[in-house]
């Protein structure tokens, strides 16, 4: 989808794709290259990226050292274990409330500014997609760029 409007006699532009992601297992996966050679950057502007499911989650933290997604898996799963005591809505297995619970906690969505037609991310900045399930399908993100 392509739009252009009008505002203050700047043109802007409205761009939107979605993606389909493979299954990746259970853990923390930098997607930045993926999310960057989707779609074609205007000069500036905002980009929104949105995961289109309610058991994952997309962050943006380090990008360097391996050892932060394996943490985020270690922490993430203190928070909301598979057996926590008396969890009711387990129709897909055990982890699926605690991937629910764990997907609230990081979030589905994330602007990020454009700047000079690049995603102005810091130098040690990736977009992660945070997997909850065990046995995960593919997934989807929306990108909408709006910008000049």
């Amino acid at each position: 989808m392509l739009n252009i409007f009008n505002v203050c006699n700047i043109k802007m532009i409205v761009k939107q794709i979605e993606i389909d992601l493979p299954p990746y297992p259970r853990g923390f996966h930098i997607i930045t290259d993926t999310v960057i050679s989707s779609i074609k950057f205007p000069k500036t502007g905002i980009c929104n990226v949105f995961l289109n499911h309610t058991s994952a989650g997309i962050t943006i933290n380090e990008n360097a050292d391996p050892d932060v997604r394996h943490d985020f898996e270690l922490f993430m799963n203190k928070i909301a274990p598979e057996d926590l005591e008396r969890i009711r809505h387990t129709y897909e297995g055990p982890d699926d409330m605690p991937a629910h619970i764990k997907s609230s906690i990081i979030g589905q969505s994330l602007s990020i500014p454009i700047t000079d037609h690049r995603l102005k991310l810091g130098t040690w900045q990736g977009i992660y997609l945070c997997e909850f399930r065990n046995q995960a399908r593919g997934r989807k993100l929306s990108i909408t760029v709006i910008g000049n």
